[in-house]
């Protein structure tokens, strides 16, 4: 599988998943992705390689041996890893391609924000926003 940040600056190859696929909702990974969670699924580390844009990737320690490593240029945040595990943490939306595997769980939902719901009644729109009245 390959991937690649929002400008194409940074990009990756990962052999393959190698945990379910699931959004985290925990508060550190909103903030980092401003969003209310990011779909997550590990990696072993000897089968994730970056391929493109050393120049530009920078991480950020934003838990005591947790890095984020994300493009300097767009902000995409691509993967995690905690050091010294044998596995780092894909951000599955900065795949090029299709995983193939549907997510599994949410986790950390005790952090979800008041606001979020996830019911059956909230309006879905196939593309765009909702219509102005």
């Amino acid at each position: 599988m390959q991937g690649s940040c929002l400008c194409g600056s940074v990009a990756y190859d990962a052999d393959a998943l190698t945990g379910p696929i699931v959004h985290c909702h925990c508060l550190t990974c909103q903030k980092a992705h401003s969003a209310v969670f990011a779909s997550t699924a590990r990696v072993e580390r000897s089968g994730f390689r970056w391929t493109r844009g050393d120049n530009v990737r920078r991480a950020f320690e934003s838990t005591p041996g947790k890095l984020r490593h994300f493009c300097a240029q767009c902000g995409t945040h691509l993967m995690a890893e905690w050091v010294g595990r044998d596995y780092v943490i894909l951000r599955v939306a900065s795949l090029d391609d299709d995983p193939g595997v549907q997510p599994a769980a949410r986790i950390w939902t005790t952090h979800d924000r008041p606001w979020l719901q996830w019911h059956a009644d909230v309006p879905a729109y196939d593309e765009g926003a909702p219509p102005v009245r």
